[in-house]
C-alpha cells in the first residue's frame, strides 16, 4: 500500500461524521453492493462470521424501523444483525456477552467509512426497540440487531465533534486514571 493510500484511508476515518440529512437521490445497487461488502469483510472472533445484513429501501418500512425522521429520508439503511448460534457454538457465553459486539462493530465502522469514500453520509444508530425491529423483520430467537444504519447522499456536511485529546487518553504501559480526570475536570471549571 503506498503512502498516498494510507493518507486516503487516514483523511476518510477523519472527517466521517454521523449526517442525518440526506438529498432525495437513490444509491444504486452496485454502491450498495460495495457498502455491503466493506462491512462483509471485517474481522470476526475466530472467523464465525455471525453478522448478516439487512437492506431496507422501502421508505415504510424505514419509517416503522425508527421514530427517527432522518431514517425514513434516507435512501437507504441497512441493519446490522447477528447469528448468535455461530458465536456461540464455539465460545459460549463469552460469544454472546463481547465478541458479537466486536465483530458487529467492526462490520459497522467497515460499512461508516465505505459510505464516506463513496461520497455518501451515515449515521451509526444503536439506541431503538430491538424487540419492535426483530418483529417488523421477521429475525428468530438466536438473530439479534445491533445497529441500524440509514445511509444517502448528504445534505448537511456536520461540524467535528470535540474530542477528548488523544493524549489524554493513551497511557504508557498501564492506566494513567489521574491524567483524564484532569482533564474531565477542566471541562467543568
Amino acid at each position: 500500500m503506498s503512502k498516498e493510500s494510507a493518507d486516503t484511508v487516514y483523511e476518510i476515518i477523519k472527517t466521517r461524521r454521523s449526517v442525518r440529512s440526506f438529498t432525495n437521490q437513490e444509491i444504486s445497487d452496485s454502491t450498495l453492493q460495495k457498502i455491503l461488502e466493506a462491512g462483509w469483510l471485517a474481522p470476526s472472533a475466530g472467523n464465525r462470521q455471525p453478522v448478516e445484513f439487512i437492506v431496507i429501501k422501502d421508505s415504510s418500512i424505514r419509517q416503522k424501523i425508527s421514530a427517527q425522521q432522518f431514517v425514513k429520508e434516507s435512501a437507504a439503511v441497512i441493519v446490522v444483525i447477528v447469528n448468535l448460534e455461530r458465536t456461540t457454538s464455539r465460545y459460549g457465553d463469552r460469544g454472546e456477552q463481547m465478541y458479537i459486539y466486536h465483530d458487529s462493530g467492526a462490520a459497522v465502522q467497515n460499512i461508516l467509512l465505505m459510505c464516506k469514500a463513496l461520497g455518501l453520509g451515515s449515521c451509526w444508530i444503536g439506541a431503538f426497540n430491538d424487540e419492535r425491529v426483530s418483529r417488523l423483520l421477521e429475525l428468530p430467537e438466536h438473530v439479534l440487531p445491533m445497529a441500524i444504519i440509514p445511509i444517502g447522499y448528504p445534505d448537511e456536511d456536520p461540524e467535528s465533534p470535540r474530542k477528548i485529546p488523544l493524549e489524554k487518553v493513551t497511557h504508557d504501559e498501564k492506566y494513567e486514571e489521574k491524567k483524564i480526570k484532569e482533564y474531565l475536570m477542566s471541562l467543568v471549571d
